[in-house]
């Protein structure tokens, strides 16, 4: 056998088994994920001259499969007690679904809903839509803006339910520090359109590592700002700053 020819049937006898093993990787490797998110929860306990209670449970998923609509769900439930007195119950849910018009451009409809005795919000509901917009999108960090329109239904405690349109907008941004931690600030805020006044604005700002592959700590600072409450004994702005442990799926 000539040289040439020898050497083209060992390469040949080299490359033929790892050709199969290539395709099986390739067909057992593992589709991206539609459904991810986690849950959560923290606790602190204290005893001595003051007893206190303070827990919250937490939740979030996205429906993302790789097309051009993103489907989000949240949900936050704060309970705080001091000698056996309830001082905090508050119940935030989400909803929203984002449709890309371009790389950067959305239409967007949303479903936030808000329960807080405290404040004396029996409920709040404000289904909106309108337009998005990511002015920074890389690996690292994100800034998205977006505004539109909707109705909000409002029940305060011992006053009959009050309905207006609104005007909604919404900031969000997020910048990964390494593999493991992040940070994240939102800021949404609505307006009421039968009386401007009448206003609800919520900031949060996150921080979140890694521990293991599945388990995350999230530490968190949240404002609740209403500038127009039942009374005058209510307060305007309400702050929590709250600890979670997190498993991912």
């Amino acid at each position: 056998m000539k040289p040439n020819l020898l050497c083209a049937a060992l390469s040949l006898c080299l490359v033929a088994p790892a050709i199969p093993a290539v395709a099986q990787a390739q067909a057992t490797a593992a589709p991206p994920k539609v459904y991810t998110g986690s849950f959560g929860a923290g606790l602190a306990i204290t005893g001595g001259n003051t007893d206190t209670k303070n827990f919250n449970l937490t939740f979030d998923l996205t429906r993302d499969a790789k097309t051009k609509n993103v489907i989000k769900a949240n949900a936050l439930y704060i309970r705080s007690d001091a000698n056996s007195v309830t001082t905090a119950d508050r119940l935030a849910l989400g909803f929203r679904d984002e449709y890309s018009l371009s790389k950067r451009a959305f239409v967007y409809a949303a479903l936030p809903y808000v329960r807080d005795p405290f404040k004396q919000i029996s409920y709040l509901i404000n289904p909106q839509g309108g337009l998005g917009y990511k002015l920074i999108t890389t690996d690292k960090n994100t800034f998205t803006l977006s505004g539109g329109l909707g109705a909000v239904w409002e029940k305060d405690i011992g006053i009959d339910v009050k309905t207006s349109g609104t005007i909604n907008a919404g900031q969000s941004y997020s910048y990964k520090l390494s593999d493991k931690t992040s940070i994240a600030q939102v800021f949404t805020a609505l307006w009421k359109t039968s009386d401007f006044n009448d206003a609800f604005y919520h900031t949060g700002i996150s921080l979140v590592t890694s521990i293991t592959k599945r388990i995350q700590v999230k530490v968190e600072f949240l404002d609740d700002y209403k500038n127009v409450t039942p009374n005058p004994s209510v307060k305007s702005n309400d702050t929590a700053f709250i600890t979670s442990f997190l498993f991912k799926f």
